[in-house]
């Protein structure tokens, strides 16, 4: 029997640091510690595929917690399935050690309160997930509300620009005059002339590039 660990974070900004440690405090070798870090909207798990591969029947899947194995309740249920049923290996949650299907065999009453016991948190995990997705959501919308504008602020060129660009443009002075005048590079002389010309380019507010 061989035992694997499977560390999971959904943002690039967030760390695998602390359920790393969790396996090596476990005993589990570094080499059989498996993890991917994506961003939510991408799900590929590279790092969990590979472990699915190398595990066998008998093995022991260590995870921190349920809801490492999927990001919604249908798909962790799969995954376990998957693991348990047709993979027949074993999987262990750290943060809930009722969760150890090494168990299963023991009393029916024990198999049957685990998977009620998995059900109940896979729930309350998409269910917590699906509560912040809102409250982001409603987050912005409030904000929106106040005037509070998100993204990148539009650029606002100073009227010297424009000048510039609108010489530039009319054939008043050369390419070289307006990068000399302008302080700018060829492409992004060219870049911001489009876009001042194009847009409310001759505002009064001054602003610099």
């Amino acid at each position: 029997m061989k035992i694997y660990a499977y560390a999971r974070v959904s943002a690039r900004d967030q760390n695998l640091t602390r359920q790393i440690e969790s396996f090596l405090e476990f005993g589990i070798e570094r080499k059989f510690i498996y993890s991917d870090k994506k961003s939510g909207k991408d799900f590929e798990r590279k790092g969990y595929d590979r472990m699915l591969k190398k595990l066998r029947a008998g093995d022991l899947v260590v995870i921190k917690s349920i809801d490492r194995l999927g990001r919604n309740y249908n798909m962790i249920i799969e995954e376990r399935s998957r693991i348990t049923k047709k993979i027949r290996a074993d999987i262990l949650v750290l943060d809930m050690p009722l969760l150890d299907t090494r168990a299963k065999a023991d009393t029916l009453i024990g198999k049957f309160i685990s998977d009620i016991v998995l059900q109940v948190l896979s729930f309350v995990a998409e269910n917590e997930r699906e509560n912040i997705r809102a409250r982001q959501a409603e987050g912005i919308a409030l904000a929106k509300a106040r005037g509070v504008r998100f993204g990148r602020p539009p650029t606002i060129y100073t009227p010297q620009f424009a000048d510039i660009a609108r010489a530039f443009s009319e054939k008043e002075i050369s390419l070289k005059g307006a990068l000399s005048s302008s302080g700018l590079k060829i492409s992004n002389f060219y870049y911001h002339m489009h876009r001042c010309l194009s847009s409310a380019a001759f505002s009064e507010k001054k602003q610099s590039l």
